[in-house]
């Protein structure tokens, strides 16, 4: 009697320990859509946590943000309704502007050809792949002063897209920093600018 009384509760913990285990693997796969990636609360903040992430013999002068959101020494928000003005200074698609609605970026001191990292969250993920390569073409054909970047990379990091172009050492640096923060991240491009 003893022993049919164990089974019976042995079998019934193990029943829900199963029911559980099975409800916990089905919201854990629905809720986490982006690859494991951590909750990211703009673009500001991503581009922060993997600045901040550098060393001290990594990092270099940089300013942040866009004419009207300028911050020294860290990233800082862009504007992301004038076209014009994000394809001028980041070499964003103007006409893709729409498509996103949250920016940052973080640029060196010396100039943007040195390295600029802007990130942008994408309105509406459907766009993401055509927004990721109209700025791999953006940043391929704008017209350089001072010199040209060595390299891009643009990557997705959940809902953002993260473009990285200029000294190629600083660039694959950025990168791998952002891959350990984010290990859901996926590199769409990586190449030298042409």
């Amino acid at each position: 009697m003893m022993k049919k009384v164990l089974s019976m509760a042995l079998a019934l913990a193990m029943a829900l320990s199963l029911a559980a285990c099975g409800a916990g693997s089905a919201s854990g796969s629905a809720a986490d859509s982006t690859a494991h990636t951590p909750k990211i609360a703009d673009a500001t903040a991503l581009l922060t946590e993997v600045w901040n992430a550098h060393a001290d013999s990594e990092k270099f002068s940089v300013t942040g943000g866009d004419y009207d959101n300028m911050v020294d020494e860290a990233p800082g928000k862009i504007g992301t309704e004038d076209g014009e003005a994000m394809n001028s200074l980041f070499a964003f698609p103007a006409d893709m502007a729409d498509k996103v609605d949250d920016g940052a970026a973080l640029t060196h001191m010396m100039n943007a050809n040195t390295f600029t990292a802007a990130a942008y969250h994408v309105a509406n993920a459907a766009d993401t792949e055509t927004l990721t390569k109209a700025l791999r073409d953006s940043i391929q054909s704008h017209r350089w002063m001072c010199g040209f970047p060595d390299k891009l990379v643009i990557m997705t990091v959940g809902d953002y897209v993260l473009a990285l172009y200029g000294a190629e050492d600083l660039c694959d640096t950025f990168k791998t920093h952002t891959e350990n923060l984010y290990p859901g991240a996926a590199v769409v491009y990586d190449e030298a600018i042409q």
